[in-house]
């Protein structure tokens, strides 16, 4: 079925593909926010999104990490489980990646994002996956390199940038439980189209609400969409003061804030600052508090299991503040609406951060050029982190291109973990570092993600 939306803030103005463009950062956005976007003295250090290589790889089976190397890959307490290259699981290049896991039988399946669609890929025996089949875009929308992904219960939402008339796509995930054979050929089980594009998708399970940032909707903020039955999703509100948002995290309170316990309230990343709304009554959502630094592009991040401290990445820090390495931020929650002071943790190494979610005391980052970083919080108030494991998915080299891990996904109760790379496919990967493994199996807050 197909929902056909129109809210106010709706506008004719789609974003065309850019020719060349950051992973995040857009000509159309560089435009709007009045910044000059990179020339081509930086763009031979950056990729061209939309001509991404495939890096051809011959996987050898599992790989343990033995004297700091599995499969080629360089490691530390992470060893290569699985992996399947983008020809076999659909084509284009590497986007975003979720998860879910059957809580019926526990079987584990991977979604993974990619330029002209979304894979399925069952990963319950890792060093077998096997390519359930594709769900491609919408009859009559274009490639673009962006697909992100969120599950609600048994379904994944699914959105696109930089294309027209793709809206959110439904896909109930029971559908890969039968053997069927395969690959196949899916198709949307839903499609709401109260927006043509956007660029990213959060879901709340405790409320049953998602939300859709990026789109040429709501100014680009806050798109809200019930979702609490997800075939009749339905447009639930805006929020639009603070301009755009690049991405976010919306949970049911309970943080140190008593003010604002058990309200739903969403943090977002909006490429000039981590914007605090109250999106409890969605007819007048409230923005709590807007807290700025010395930004470049303020891109993605995640709470603490306290809710107290929120860790982000800034994409283009790396290169416009000239970092010698790259740099992680948390911003002090305690109160939602003053956050007096920003801690920020230089890595050893160069690459520019991505997607990262925080599991117990362990922060886990998809860094492109360096893959799969995990990072231990000894002290949040102080930003005083430690890498205790990784996996480079992009071995060629460090630095500041877009090449190699777009996103990770730790949340199975497991010690797997998904990875995507651009360039490469679908990853696998097992933890082995000990203490990281209890984290990973000892997950708090288990009803926030019970959707997985």
């Amino acid at each position: 079925m197909t929902l056909k939306l129109l809210p106010k803030a709706a506008t004719a103005l789609m974003l065309a593909a850019p020719l060349c463009a950051w992973a995040c950062f857009t000509e159309d956005r560089a435009r709007l926010l009045d910044q000059q976007h990179p020339g081509q003295g930086f763009l031979s250090l950056a990729h061209h999104m939309h001509h991404q290589e495939r890096v051809n790889y011959q996987f050898g089976g599992p790989a343990a990490c033995e004297n700091g190397l599995a499969g080629g890959f360089s490691c530390h307490g992470v060893e290569l489980a699985g992996w399947l290259e983008l020809p076999e699981i659909g084509g284009g290049s590497g986007a975003d990646n979720w998860g879910w896991r059957d809580p019926d039988s526990g079987r584990l399946f991977a979604l993974m994002g990619r330029s002209n669609g979304v894979a399925f890929v069952e990963m319950t025996d890792p060093e077998n996956p096997i390519y359930l089949g594709n769900l491609p875009r919408p009859e009559g929308v274009g490639t673009s390199v962006w697909t992100d992904i969120k599950t609600y219960d048994h379904y994944a939402l699914i959105v696109a940038d930089a294309v027209t008339g793709h809206g959110m796509q439904v896909f109930d995930l029971r559908r890969l439980l039968p053997q069927l054979q395969r690959p196949q050929e899916f198709s949307h089980d839903a499609r709401y189209s109260g927006f043509n594009r956007a660029h990213n998708i959060a879901v709340n399970t405790q409320s049953g609400f998602a939300y859709a940032v990026g789109s040429e909707t709501c100014e680009g903020g806050l798109h809200m969409i019930n979702v609490s039955d997800p075939l009749q999703p339905v447009f639930a509100g805006c929020f639009s003061d603070d301009g755009y948002t690049h991405d976010v995290q919306c949970v049911n309170y309970q943080g140190p804030d008593l003010r604002y316990t058990d309200r739903e309230i969403c943090v977002a990343s909006n490429e000039n600052s981590v914007t605090v709304v109250d999106v409890t009554d969605k007819s007048a959502p409230v923005m709590v508090g807007r807290h700025t630094y010395n930004h470049s592009y303020t891109h993605q991040g995640w709470f603490t299991g306290d809710q107290r401290f929120f860790v982000f990445d800034d994409e283009l820090d790396e290169q416009q503040q000239g970092l010698e390495g790259t740099r992680t931020l948390i911003l002090d929650l305690e109160l939602l609406d003053n956050a007096p002071t920003l801690g920020s943790h230089i890595a050893d190494g160069l690459s520019i951060d991505h997607n990262q979610y925080v599991v117990g005391d362990y922060i886990f980052q998809a860094n492109y050029r360096r893959g799969l970083r995990i990072l231990r919080i000894n002290d949040a108030a102080s930003a005083d982190l430690t890498e205790v494991a990784y996996f480079d998915t992009y071995p060629e080299s460090e630095g500041l291109g877009f090449q190699g891990a777009w996103n990770v996904f730790p949340f199975f109760d497991s010690e797997l973990v998904l990875v995507s790379d651009i360039n490469r496919g679908l990853f696998v990967l097992r933890v082995t570092e000990p203490e990281v493994v209890k984290a990973l199996l000892t997950r708090l807050f288990h009803d926030r993600f019970q959707s997985f």
